[in-house]
């Protein structure tokens, strides 16, 4: 089942054949049969000549681009997990301009004037929409929901990275770990509606905002479910951030709280989010060293963190 929550166009009587080509995974344009003119948007009258006599005429899609922009902010909250999203103007071989977003072109491959061929997005369900990669881009011309869905927020582990030694008694060799630099990042997580369910059903945090995702179109600033903070938090016990040191040489291990916790920045469901980490600082107690470990969690995409959760660690 589609888990599909951003924004969905409307057909009109009009415009949908233009929409109905697309769940056929072809580009249909309208053609002027007075002028010869081809006309996008759909409109009754043709834009060249003001002629009513246009029909619909397949067409290859193929493309070039003449603008885009990169938006490191989301457009709307639903677009979070899309983040940094490739808006772009692209101008069909018929000489129309259609609004569209690239996929599957790294950033710095983007150029004005390159040769793109149309992807038809099937993952919303009741609308497939069209958008543009690269003529030799590996990206698939047909994106299919079942593609697109986890059948559960599985954290795939990170792969091993070389580890040093540290011994847990030596404040010295402890107090080498602090840094201002941050990890890799983790696995990603993907932050379902049925999870921030499962999570309302278990902790009792089942406000509207969270599980209601009618009432959010409405009434909510974010305009779709959000995930409880507490679940964010939890998350990060399934993601596994590749670190280059291990403690050695402790009887026990305390998780001792938080230094610091704070919820920054919304979950929108559909997210994927990952985490990083550094050590802030390491003290000598009398029942052993204390370390602070600061653990950001990022919606992916996103700058600013989710949640900075200043981990306290106790090895004895």
């Amino acid at each position: 089942m589609s888990t599909w929550n951003k924004p969905l166009p409307y057909p009109t009587k009009i415009s949908k054949p233009f929409w109905d080509g697309l769940k056929n995974h072809e580009v249909h344009l309208q053609h002027c049969g007075d002028c010869g003119g081809w006309v996008f948007f759909p409109r009754a009258h043709c834009n060249h000549c003001g002629s009513t006599n246009l029909k619909w005429e397949k067409v290859s899609g193929e493309a070039e681009l003449y603008t885009y922009t990169t938006a490191r902010i989301p457009t709307m909250p639903e677009f979070t997990d899309e983040a940094p999203q490739q808006l772009a103007v692209v101008k069909l071989a018929e000489g129309v301009h259609v609004n569209t977003n690239l996929i599957g072109v790294d950033a710095d491959q983007i150029k004005i004037g390159m040769k793109l061929r149309p992807v038809f997005d099937e993952r919303p369900g009741t609308q497939t929409i069209l958008r543009y990669t690269a003529v030799d881009s590996a990206q698939p011309s047909v994106i299919k929901v079942e593609a697109a869905e986890e059948a559960a927020p599985v954290a795939t582990a990170a792969p091993a990275v070389a580890k040093r030694a540290i011994n847990s008694k030596s404040l010295d060799e402890m107090q080498s770990l602090v840094s201002e630099a941050w990890s890799d990042w983790s696995n990603t997580v993907t932050v379902s509606q049925e999870l921030i369910n499962q999570f309302a059903e278990l902790s009792g945090d089942n406000y509207w905002i969270h599980t209601d995702p009618e009432k959010c179109k409405t009434m909510s600033p974010f305009g779709v479910p959000i995930a409880q903070g507490n679940l964010t938090l939890v998350l990060m016990s399934k993601m596994h951030i590749p670190m280059n040191w291990e403690a050695t040489g402790f009887t026990n291990m305390v998780n001792y709280g938080s230094a610091s916790l704070r919820f920054m920045q919304p979950v929108p469901v559909g997210s994927k989010i990952h985490s990083k980490n550094r050590v802030l600082k390491v003290e000598q107690l009398k029942a052993g060293i204390m370390l602070t470990m600061e653990i950001a969690t990022h919606v992916v995409g996103l700058d600013k963190p989710s949640v900075l959760n200043q981990l306290m660690i106790l090895y004895m």
